[in-house]
C-alpha cells in the first residue's frame, strides 16, 4: 500500500498500521476521537486530550524536542508529525528508520484533507467523515460572526510575539470575521512597544498557549495599550486543527458574548 503525506512524501505499508507514534496533540486527539485507541503507543508530553490518552499512553518528549531513542524503543509502525510543529532535524532523523506522515496545515481545508487522509488510512472513513462533516457545517455558522474588528494575537511575551499571515491562528481569526494587524507580516513576528502601538487593536488576545499569559500580563498590556480590549483566549481553539474543531462553535460564540457583555 502506497501513501502519500501532504508535503508529497510516499510511505509504503505492507499492511495497515498497528503500532502508532503521534508526536501532535491535535492529531493525537483526532487519532483517538476515531477509534485507534489500541493502536496509539507513543503521544508527546503536549498531547493532553483527551485525559485517558494522556494518562495511559507512553510519552516520547515534547514537540520541538522529541525524545528519538524512546521512540526508538518503541519500535513504531507509523510516526505521525507535522511540518511546523516539529523540528525538522528530528523527524529527518526519524525517516531514515521509520515511516512518517508529515501533515502541513495552512487552511481549514488543509486540516479536512489531514483528517480524511489519516481517516482513510486506517480504515476509519465512515468516523472520520462524520467528525468532518460536522466540523465544515458548525464552522460555517461562525463564519464572519465579528464585524472586521482588528485584533493582535499574542503567542508569547517579553519579547512579545504574535501569529501572522500563513498560520491557521490566521485562518481562524479571517473566518469568524475579525482583522488580524499583522497581516502583512509573516508568521510569527516580534515586536516592540512602540511597535505595537502603532497598530493600536481594537482587541488583543492572549493567547494560553504556547506561552501561559495570567492576570498580570494582562495587567501589563493594558498599561502599553489603554484604548484596546484585552482578553485571555484558548490557544487551542485557534491552533488545534484536529477534532477539537468542532468546539470552535460554541467558543467562538461564547467569546463573542464575554467580549461584547
Amino acid at each position: 500500500m502506497l501513501v502519500k503525506d501532504q508535503l508529497g512524501n510516499v510511505l509504503q505499508f505492507s499492511q495497515e498500521p498497528k503500532r502508532i507514534v503521534s508526536v501532535v496533540p491535535s492529531q493525537s486527539e483526532f487519532l483517538w476521537d476515531i477509534g485507534l485507541q489500541q493502536k496509539i503507543i507513543g503521544i508527546t508530553k503536549f498531547c493532553i486530550h483527551p485525559d485517558k490518552m494522556y494518562k495511559s499512553v507512553e510519552r516520547v518528549g515534547g514537540t520541538k524536542n522529541l525524545d528519538i531513542e524512546k521512540i526508538r524503543s518503541l519500535n513504531p509502525d507509523l510516526i505521525i508529525a507535522n511540518k511546523e510543529e516539529n523540528e525538522k532535524a528530528d523527524i529527518e532523523l526519524l525517516q531514515k528508520e521509520f515511516n512518517v506522515w508529515i501533515s502541513d496545515i495552512v487552511s481549514l481545508e488543509d486540516a479536512y484533507s489531514m483528517m480524511l487522509d489519516l481517516g482513510a488510512l486506517f480504515g476509519k472513513e465512515i468516523e472520520t467523515i462524520k467528525i468532518v462533516n460536522d466540523i465544515i457545517k458548525s464552522v460555517e455558522e461562525i463564519k464572519h460572526i465579528f464585524e472586521k474588528q482588528w485584533v493582535a494575537y499574542f503567542i508569547w511575551g517579553k519579547p512579545y510575539m504574535f501569529a501572522a499571515k500563513n498560520t491557521f491562528i490566521d485562518v481562524v481569526i479571517n473566518h469568524i470575521g475579525l482583522s488580524n494587524v499583522l497581516s502583512d507580516h509573516e508568521r510569527y513576528p516580534q515586536l516592540t512597544i512602540s511597535e505595537l502601538q502603532k497598530f493600536n487593536p481594537e482587541f488583543c488576545f492572549l493567547s494560553s498557549e504556547p506561552f501561559p499569559f495570567k492576570t498580570k500580563h494582562v495587567n501589563e498590556i493594558k498599561q502599553i495599550l489603554p484604548d484596546s480590549k484585552i482578553i485571555s483566549v484558548d490557544g487551542e481553539m485557534f491552533s488545534w486543527y484536529g477534532s477539537r474543531l468542532l468546539k470552535l462553535n460554541s467558543y467562538i460564540k461564547e467569546l463573542k458574548k464575554q467580549i461584547y457583555a
